[in-house]
């Protein structure tokens, strides 16, 4: 079972067209099937995303929005899917869309740090 509640992740690779590197760091909440938090770094002043947590395998839905260091307002949905490592933390393989701009795609890797 994984509880992402209070738990903080760092990016670790991002496609070319996304704006989270390696200095983003993401704040999760967790509450029933209900997902949430905040996420900030080089080139995202701000960002939240909302969502929900597949209760059978933990994968994450979620609509993300951010004001970019260009003070533009982005806006996308990703779905997460997680990975247990040997040391117990959890890394998430994510599969994102902008819903704002080119809407174009990528995928990204986030860990918990």
């Amino acid at each position: 079972m994984i509880n992402y509640n209070n738990k903080k992740f760092k990016a670790i690779s991002n496609s070319d067209t996304g704006e989270v590197d390696e200095n983003t760091v993401f704040d999760y909440n967790q509450k029933d099937n209900i997902v949430w938090g905040i996420y900030s770094g080089t080139h995202i002043k701000f960002g939240t995303f909302t969502g929900t947590v597949n209760n059978e395998n933990y994968s994450l839905h979620f609509a993300y929005q951010h004001v970019n260091d260009k003070d533009e307002l982005m806006t996308g949905k990703c779905t997460s899917t997680p990975e247990l490592m040997p040391n117990g933390k959890v890394r998430l393989h994510e599969k994102w869309q902008w819903t704002c701009k080119d809407h174009s795609s990528g995928e990204s890797i986030i860990e918990e740090i």
